[in-house]
């Protein structure tokens, strides 16, 4: 088997032997584990004490192909993207049959993107709320907002992050999360700083890079290879910038730069 990819920062651990066994990926700094392969049966690898923060498929079959909203004008698809970046079209692994959240509420802290669409197989909860423009633009365009679900609590809560509205053309995945958003989910989530946050359906891994940036640990998982590629090459990148603020991965630069 091929070993796992190297990034500047932090280096494997380990070949994948068997993907049911072993990383896709994993840093020599401890923080960052990405499985190629499905959440739900390697669920025995997640800690007891993780926080599961994900944004699953929502069993809505998604057409992710952009270009229906063009109105034939190829111009128009030209500056929204086709097929919502790298979408073209194809469709989210599992999309097309309802989602089953079950296996994920034995958790402690827990928060699932897309409840709307499978609530009534939710226990009461906290609804966050991720609200994608500004107030002038309601109502205008699709969905002016999108809801979590987080488990415990009775509150809703709101984050406006509009950073997605500009990336039509260069996002990595049809439905990625803007990573702020992500580590508000996990704020909101009390998920203390070195916990370990896991992501079951990782996709471009914005999750896991929320994660780094905040002093938390991660584990992903993702089982189409092209967005496991994609989550990778992210994660990787981050990692080798380092952290300006935090510091977590000083260690391991100055292994890679020899000690400098």
């Amino acid at each position: 088997m091929n070993p796992a990819p190297q990034d500047s920062a932090c280096s494997p651990t380990a070949q994948r032997d068997s993907l049911a066994a072993m990383p896709g990926y994993a840093s020599s700094c401890g923080r960052v584990t990405l499985y190629l392969g499905d959440s739900v049966e390697l669920r025995h690898l997640v800690p007891a004490d993780a926080a599961i923060i994900s944004d699953p498929p929502y069993g809505m079959k998604l057409d992710t192909d952009n270009s229906r909203f063009s109105g034939g004008n190829t111009a128009s698809v030209a500056r929204c993207g086709n097929g919502i970046g790298t979408g073209k079209g194809k469709g989210i692994i599992n999309d097309e049959k309802p989602f089953d959240p079950s296996p994920w509420l034995a958790w402690e802290k827990v928060v699932l993107f897309g409840s709307n669409h499978f609530g009534a197989r939710l226990p009461v909860g906290t609804k966050l709320i991720w609200i994608k423009r500004l107030d002038d633009a309601f109502g205008s365009f699709l969905s002016d907002a999108e809801e979590a679900w987080m488990k415990g609590g009775h509150g809703i809560y709101c984050k406006r992050d509009l950073t997605m509205n500009g990336e039509a053309l260069t996002r990595q995945h049809p439905c990625q999360k803007p990573v702020p958003l992500m580590a508000w989910c996990m704020d909101k989530a009390k998920v203390p700083a070195g916990a370990v946050v896991v992501d079951p359906y990782m996709g471009s891994g914005s999750t896991i890079i929320a994660a780094i940036r905040t002093g938390r640990k991660a584990i992903g998982f993702e089982q189409d290879p092209e967005h496991f590629a994609n989550a990778v090459q992210r994660i990787t990148n981050e990692l080798a910038q380092g952290d300006l603020f935090l510091g977590h991965n000083a260690a391991d630069q100055a292994t890679a730069s020899g000690g400098r």
